[in-house]
């Protein structure tokens, strides 16, 4: 077991300088997009006209938050690689993305996705998914500044319950300024942050440690850890991948291509991501790993957080391995992530109760746009309060970790809602009923699995004693299983049922689906858009590559030669990448 190492005050003020530092930044991000907002198509999706880069980035950090640093650490801390197969499976799922449905997704030509769904299932699906949608879509959001509050009460040593509130707070402040345009744009500056944290990380621990060393000296197995029956990882590692290919194609996730500016874009943006998850998968998991192999003890360093202190195991290898200000930086990234998965999930939502429900049902569609931008703000700030209840009740299960209450949210809840959503665009002939008679057959389901055939029922049934860790990776596998079998067969039993519509539906559905084999196309060349896009971000990205290019003057007990390296390494991916964009902004020009 390795000592204590105990930041200093002074490393700590500069941890929080740094923070401060990269908060004012992504404010200024808001302020810089905030006249492009002036109708709902520019507030709530860009208005369609972001170029793949940007697309692909906010795609990727939907699917990205503070979670992945810790929830997902804390698993990779005690488990080893199976974690990985997650993110494997958001891998896979872009990649379907990309073969598949970006395209067909950016060709609904919709503002919302629940505008979708209404063209696909008609109005009282539209709101049914309205209300079955953006409430998961909170909780979601008060799971994702959980983890964030975990990172920064560890690191600042107040409760995790003042650090909700504060963060909270911070995170929807930032939510309110520049609307789609500012949410896409931080979201690709975060990524570049996120990505370079990350690869400074992963070099840390080959140069320090050694990859074959904390792959060789891992204290457990590295996959099967806390596992007697092998073959049930295997169904789990399957169940895993199926839901996240579930959670990155269904019809109410088209959001995030409906922001590209056509369909080759919306294609190129879920290659993009698919890329960013599967280089993802070989170095967020290194660190936390190498925290064990090291012997640190994490309640000792991190006593705030009690129970969850693995949770902290990658934020301990930046503190002891990495130099003064890494943290800060890390931290950043974690704002960085939360910051872009609420921002994205907060304007969607505004967006569909302002459009999908104030619009039709209060206003009986009578409304400018004006109104419709401040009634979503004014959604915007009420959800960040409901996040942040949300996110303090969450702090208090104490008996469950960060990494179950994500799967068993995906799977018990998530997956009956998704499955009518991902069979939207490839099965024509179903009745309008179908939609949200399978969410509730779904919930029927998930409460079979979860009350009656649970793991003790199972263990006693076929006479097995599970794990602690198969009894948890068993909540999730059977759910998912009689979902894939029962909900799913369920709808596909209801095509028994459909019988033509009336005329007005009749148009609609066909409409829909003509629409979405008719490529959305844009003029040729680059557009003043395109090159504003271009020369923004690269600015952004070359002064906060360059800011952090200067951290190596931060005194360092132990000399510079390694925050040199670090930040040198960390600020040089952000730097030249600014540095590409704006040049392929001058080379558009001309």
């Amino acid at each position: 077991m390795q000592d204590v190492i105990f930041p200093s005050l002074f490393e700590r003020r500069v941890d929080l300088a740094l923070v401060v530092l990269y908060l004012v930044f992504i404010i200024a991000i808001g302020f810089l997009f905030s006249g492009k907002t002036k109708t709902p198509s520019e507030y709530f999706r860009g208005g369609g006209k972001m170029l793949w880069w940007m697309t692909g980035a906010s795609a990727f950090m939907v699917q990205f938050s503070a979670w992945t640093f810790t929830g997902a650490a804390g698993k990779a801390y005690s488990d080893g690689l199976s974690v990985a197969i997650i993110f494997i499976g958001n891998a896979v799922g872009y990649f379907v993305s990309y073969l598949l449905v970006a395209e067909m997704f950016r060709q609904t030509r919709c503002i919302t996705p629940v505008d979708a769904i209404r063209r696909r299932y008609g109005p009282v699906n539209e709101q049914f998914f309205t209300w079955a949608q953006v409430p998961l879509g909170v909780i979601q959001a008060g799971i994702w500044l959980n983890g964030l509050a975990i990172f920064t009460s560890a690191v600042f040593g107040i409760s995790i319950e003042w650090t909700i509130v504060i963060t909270g707070f911070v995170v929807m402040f930032v939510s309110l300024t520049g609307g789609a345009w500012a949410v896409v744009a931080s979201d690709y500056v975060q990524m570049l942050v996120i990505m370079a944290v990350s690869v400074t990380a992963t070099a840390f621990v080959a140069f320090q440690t050694g990859i074959g060393t904390v792959v060789h000296d891992f204290p457990n197995e590295l996959f099967t850890n806390d596992v007697n029956y092998v073959g049930l990882f295997v169904v789990w590692c399957a169940m895993s991948i199926s839901k996240q290919i579930f959670s990155t194609n269904n019809l109410y996730d088209a959001s995030r291509y409906l922001v590209a500016k056509d369909s080759v874009n919306a294609k190129k943006a879920a290659m993009l991501a698919s890329l960013l998850m599967l280089a993802g998968v070989f170095i967020w998991f290194l660190p936390p790993m190498a925290t064990a192999v090291m012997g640190i003890d994490l309640a000792a360093m991190y006593p705030t957080l009690g129970d969850k202190a693995s949770d902290a195991a990658y934020l301990a290898f930046v503190d002891v391995a990495m130099p003064v200000g890494m943290v800060g930086i890390m931290i950043a990234a974690m704002f960085s992530a939360t910051m872009s998965s609420m921002d994205t999930g907060l304007n969607r939502s505004a967006g569909i109760i302002s459009l999908n429900f104030y619009k039709p049902v209060i206003k009986k569609g009578v409304v400018d746009d004006r109104e419709l931008i401040m009634v979503g703000k004014v959604i915007t700030f009420l959800f960040g309060i409901v996040i942040i209840l949300v996110s303090l009740f969450i702090s208090s299960l104490q008996d469950i970790s960060l990494f179950d209450i994500m799967l068993q949210m995906g799977s018990l809840i998530q997956m009956p809602v998704l499955i009518p959503l991902f069979l939207a665009i490839f099965i024509r002939k179903v009745p309008d009923w179908a939609p949200w008679a399978t969410v509730v057959v779904g919930l029927l389901v998930s409460l079979l699995a979860k009350y009656v055939l649970t793991p003790d029922a199972v263990g006693a049934l076929t006479g097995v004693d599970f794990t602690g860790r198969e009894s948890s990776d068993l909540v999730f596998t059977i759910s998912m299983i009689l979902h894939l079998t029962v909900t799913t067969g369920f709808f596909f039993v209801t095509r028994l049922f459909y019988k033509d519509t009336g005329f007005k539906r009749h148009e609609e559905v066909e409409s829909f689906f003509d629409d979405l084999h008719r490529p959305v196309t844009s003029a040729p060349g680059a557009s003043e858009t395109d090159i504003e896009q271009r020369n923004k971000l690269g600015t952004l990205a070359l002064i906060y590559g360059a800011t952090i290019l200067l951290l190596p003057l931060i005194p360092q007990a132990d000399g510079r030669m390694a925050a040199v390296l670090g930040f040198g390494l960390t600020g040089g991916i952000v730097f030249v990448i600014g540095a590409l964009l704006k040049i392929s902004a001058r080379v558009a020009k001309t």
